[in-house]
């Protein structure tokens, strides 16, 4: 028996903002006009309406799958409606579920283990029907403020995310599934990349509730990591990467994608480019993808997470 992706559903807010008009906007230090793009390759993202909460966008995803009758919801995102509760119970009610929930949160790869705890809790036969959803709504985190230009280097990082709702349904196959997983950290790089505002460390002042990060410490963070977490897929399992109809990597900037891709040596044609059109979704990205490709019955998919923290995973399925 395999836990099966039998359905990816994603919601993109309409209103969109441009590198452009996110230059604009930022008021105080004025950074050189086309930086953003120049440097990431994102020309648009997605950005909520100011009464949508991340659960919100998380729902409205679900509802382009046939959720009903899932007997567990995990919210698997970075985003969040508030502590507590959990943010699944705000998504069941919505949703009208009434199966037991619990929210994941690992940075930018929320999803993807998300989804690997879907598939061992359907491999264990606690659970048969799995929605796993997710609301990324960093544009609350943004600074638009900023003071000089070392503030506007740390706080880089949210002017390239995106709003964006996930869903992916699982259920059991005696078949085709995932038949590949594999997940790594170095943690000693958490410091790296921080929205700090809200926990025990920094529970109210609001100057900790924006994004703040070092892109290129973290660039070398996942360099000194190595790409073996990715290659080891392909040794263990045989397959290379054009046995795949599509290759899902998370994206934070065209010239890093390109970098891992040449690394890896994934083929272009594998590729799904999200980023341009759509910024970094964070833990939303590689549900996009494969809503943005679409698959066949019997097509192998690879995703290829990357987090914060950070941490780095794999997931092989037959679609």
């Amino acid at each position: 028996m395999k836990a099966r992706i039998t359905g990816v559903a994603t919601y993109l807010p309409q209103r969109t903002m441009t590198s452009a008009e996110v230059e604009q906007r930022i008021e105080g230090y004025v950074p050189y006009r086309g930086v953003i793009e120049r440097l990431t390759g994102i020309r648009s993202r997605h950005i909520a309406d100011d009464d949508e909460q991340a659960s919100d966008l998380a729902v409205e995803a679900a509802r382009g799958l046939d959720h009903a009758g899932a007997d567990l919801l995990i919210f698997a995102s970075a985003s969040q409606d508030m502590v507590e509760p959990a943010t699944a119970h705000i998504v069941a009610a919505k949703l009208g579920l009434s199966c037991p929930v619990f929210d994941v949160k690992n940075a930018c790869n929320s999803m993807l283990n998300g989804m690997q705890i879907a598939e061992a809790l359907i491999l264990s036969g606690a659970h048969r029907r799995v929605l796993v959803c997710s609301g990324e709504l960093p544009s609350r985190a943004i600074r638009w403020r900023v003071r000089d230009r070392p503030q506007f280097v740390t706080s880089f990082a949210g002017y390239t995310l995106s709003d964006t709702g996930a869903a992916v349904l699982m259920t059991p196959d005696p078949g085709r599934g995932v038949f590949y997983r594999d997940f790594t950290a170095d943690s000693t790089a958490w410091a790296v990349g921080t929205l700090p505002g809200g926990g025990s460390a920094h529970p109210r002042d609001p100057e900790y509730s924006y994004f703040r990060g070092d892109g290129r410490r973290l660039k070398e963070a996942f360099e000194l990591a190595g790409p073996d977490v990715f290659l080891n897929a392909l040794k263990r399992t045989g397959l290379g990467w054009d046995d795949f109809a599509l290759v899902a990597v998370h994206q934070v900037a065209l010239p890093y994608l390109r970098y891992l891709a040449a690394v890896l040596d994934i083929p272009e044609n594998r590729l799904v480019v999200s980023l341009p059109e759509h910024g970094n979704c964070a833990s939303a990205t590689l549900p996009l993808q494969l809503a943005l490709r679409g698959w066949e019955p019997g097509d192998r998919v690879a995703l290829l997470g990357l987090g914060g923290g950070i941490s780095a995973g794999v997931m092989l399925a037959e679609m």
